[in-house]
């Protein structure tokens, strides 16, 4: 499958966005953030739209947590902490590639059956440290790391693990369309070379929704990747977002080109995307919109962004803001 299937179904464009963030500098805004945006109440009913959130985006990284559940399905046993880099986008310091590679290790495995790109680490420390890239450094290697101990637990080909006909990867579009409740429309390659699937944020929401609400008597797997993310937020994402759920007790994790998964506490979900990939507003906009929708105290949510949102600065001093702010 490599094309949109139905007419109704397309990409997102500008014509399906609004403005959810601006950068404010010395009393004038500098850059306005187009994207979209749903939020669920915990009862699954739409609370807010922003833009078209019915139009197709590629999830990227915020697929990991239907990858990770699929593994387990797949009779993969991990610890808490490999079960969280199995649903990662981890920043390749040290202690991320040992858990990856106590993962390999479990199953047999060597960093070179990683069909992932070698990369440099993120991780500022770790980056000076290394001497060349390397696959475990790779901010998808824990996923990778997964895929290939449900190949040998299940005696699927290990070298073919990426493609589109492998076992593996039949078994995730069936768990992706169990989640959402929508068939696929459209199939492409992920930067880590694994497939990745075309979904509207509506359909994105539901799904993650249904991952955090779940117990362990209605999906035992999913119940227990939230309970490991929750005990383990240090491995998930970059340490801005581990600090917002740590803080506020939320799920969260953002994707490749300016995509945000978040739910709350009380299970009242929010996705969103920037239409042009920037990263920088995710989570101003996404707690913003938490906090907007009473699921969130406004003043946790604040103190979290005052921290770890990117700061206007001139001459190393503060001249302005990146804040949530609609056309």
């Amino acid at each position: 499958m490599n094309s949109v299937t139905t007419a109704s179904s397309r990409a997102l464009t500008v014509d399906d966005t609004t403005q959810l963030a601006v950068l404010e500098r010395s009393g004038m805004i500098e850059s306005r953030h187009l994207g979209a945006a749903v939020v669920l109440s915990p009862d699954g009913t739409e609370l807010r739209r922003l833009g078209n959130p019915d139009a197709l985006i590629y999830p990227r990284s915020t697929l990991k947590p239907m990858q990770a559940i699929t593994v387990l399905r797949a009779g993969v046993a991990l610890d808490d902490e490999q079960l969280v880099l199995a649903s990662a986008s981890h920043t390749g310091s040290q202690r991320h590639q040992d858990v990856v590679a106590s993962t390999l290790t479990a199953y047999g495995l060597a960093e070179d059956d990683l069909r992932c790109p070698p990369d440099w680490p993120a991780d500022s420390a770790t980056r000076r440290a290394s001497a060349a890239p390397r696959r475990l450094a790779m901010n998808c290697s824990g996923k990778h790391a997964s895929f290939l101990a449900a190949c040998v637990v299940n005696d699927w080909p290990l070298e073919s693990y990426l493609e589109h006909d492998h076992p593996l990867q039949e078994r995730i579009r069936s768990t992706i369309v169990e989640f959402t409740g929508e068939p696929l429309a459209h199939e492409g390659t992920d930067g880590c070379g694994a497939p990745v699937f075309a979904m509207s944020l509506v359909s994105l929401a539901t799904a993650i929704q249904r991952i955090v609400m779940a117990d362990a008597a209605t999906d035992a797997h999913a119940h227990s990747l939230v309970s490991a993310i929750r005990g383990n937020a240090w491995g998930l994402d970059m340490p801005q977002v581990a600090e917002a759920m740590d803080t506020l007790g939320i799920i969260a994790k953002r994707g490749a080109e300016g995509v945000l998964i978040a739910a709350a506490p009380d299970g009242t979900t929010v996705t969103l995307k920037i239409l042009d990939g920037s990263i920088r507003p995710l989570l101003p906009v996404g707690l913003s919109l938490l906090a907007d929708a009473g699921a969130l105290d406004t003043d946790a949510v604040a103190s979290v962004l005052k921290s770890t949102t990117e700061q206007v600065l001139g001459r190393g001093l503060p001249v302005g803001e990146l804040r949530f702010e609609l056309a």
